[in-house]
């Protein structure tokens, strides 16, 4: 009698998930990664340390155009003409509200929200706060969003998923990430919303993916009666295939991968414009990559980024092995372009780009500018004379030919 009074309960559990997106696949967007880590003095986020720096201890390589910010923030640098540099801040509603008008005015389809281990962990209040701040201008802007969890910072003992699935729990039940109000556009794929995990198979990470109950996480994800239902998509090394190079050589990232809806490979640093034939590489690994995945039947969406640079963080994070300023140079926008066609020539159906505004590594795709603080002792990279918007623009371009809106161009595209 006991197990029929019960049977129903969990018969007819329901998940807490909007069904209704405006984005019911991956396939066929361009997604952008979105740190929106940065703080400025007097933000009201009483951060102990601004993501500018001084010119002792910087850990940007380019600067954002600030032109059009509601609020801006005084630095301790000055630009060319003498004026005080100033910096935005991610906390401020305005900045979030003025970057997700932006992918709608250049047709950049959406964003991952990076959710760090630590923030995920202690239910840091200002990373909340900015998770509010743009799901509600997704919905604004009619813009796709999800949740990226990010491993980085998980240590090597003591820690595990388990708190990655206490802050789902969290997200869907007080954020309503998965039912927003108003507009719907949490990305789903295959029909259901969709969370990704970044920094599985990794070596150089602390933690041992065998034993942070990775596969727990993704089951609960996957099967949970009320807070799954979800499809997952996994943040791998390049050599995630042959488990080798950048990759930890373990065959249980396979059945992690198995397990999984979509892979991402991460690309950044891994191709270069200053390698012969490097995009002869991205080809064949891209098509490679393709067909393990259909005979695995997993989908895949390639990583592509706009140039790198560590100069200015690597002072201090290596002091031993400082970088170039650049390292990764842009070209004006020829490196990533080669990168887009490439893999969308390879039969790539979905891109992830590396990143909206990562300016610690210089991978930024928002607005920069060609005028950065003039500093003795820091470098900053421009945009090669290229207007601001430029990867902005070059990022639409790409999401209208991905879906055939208009003809592959093989050569960057230049605006009339």
């Amino acid at each position: 009698m006991i197990f029929l009074l019960f049977t129903p309960r969990y018969g007819n559990a329901q998940h807490k998930h909007d069904k209704h997106t405006q984005y019911p696949s991956y396939k066929g967007l361009v997604m952008a990664g979105y740190q929106g880590w940065f703080r400025a003095e007097g933000d009201g986020t009483n951060s102990k340390s601004y993501s500018y720096g001084d010119e002792k201890r910087s850990g940007i390589d380019m600067w954002p155009d600030v032109g059009e910010y509601q609020k801006t923030y005084d630095t301790p640098w000055k630009l060319s003409d003498g004026q005080l540099a100033k910096f935005f801040s991610s906390h401020d509603k305005s900045t979030t509200d003025l970057h997700f008008k932006w992918m709608k005015e250049y047709g950049v389809d959406g964003v991952f929200m990076q959710r760090f281990f630590n923030a995920a962990k202690s239910r840091n209040e200002n990373a909340s706060d900015i998770l509010k701040n743009a799901f509600e201008a997704a919905s604004k802007y009619e813009r796709a969003i999800g949740i990226m969890y990010d491993l980085s910072g998980l240590k090597a003992s003591g820690e595990d998923c388990s708190a990655l699935i206490e802050d789902w729990k969290y997200l869907v039940d007080q954020l309503k990430v998965t039912n927003q109000t108003g507009k719907k556009t949490y990305i789903h794929h295959n029909g259901k919303p969709l969370v990704a995990i970044w920094g599985v198979g990794f070596p150089d990470r602390p933690y041992n993916m065998r034993n942070i109950g990775l596969d727990k996480f993704i089951d609960f994800l996957k099967n949970d009666p009320v807070y799954g239902g979800c499809s997952v998509m996994l943040g791998v090394p390049m050599a995630w295939r042959t488990l080798n190079a950048d990759c930890i050589n373990d065959p249980y990232l396979h059945e992690l991968i198995k397990k999984s809806d979509i892979i991402l490979p991460w690309s950044v640093q891994r191709y270069s414009p200053l390698l012969h034939n490097d995009m002869d590489r991205l080809r064949d690994n891209t098509m490679a990559d393709l067909k393990w995945c259909r005979d695995h039947h997993i989908d895949y969406v390639p990583c592509i980024y706009p140039g790198f640079s560590w100069h200015n963080l690597s002072k201090y994070e290596f002091p031993d092995d400082i970088k170039p300023i650049g390292s990764i140079p842009r070209q004006g926008g020829r490196f990533y372009w080669q990168q887009i066609s490439t893999v969308i020539n390879a039969g790539a159906t979905m891109l992830y780009v590396a990143m909206f505004d990562e300016v610690n590594e210089a991978t930024a795709i928002f607005k920069a500018t060609n005028n950065p603080p003039v500093s003795k002792a820091t470098s900053f990279i421009t945009l090669d004379d290229k207007p601001s918007d430029h990867y902005l623009w070059l990022t639409g371009e790409a999401a209208r030919m991905l879906r055939n809106e208009k003809p592959l161009s093989i050569k960057i595209p230049q605006r009339k």
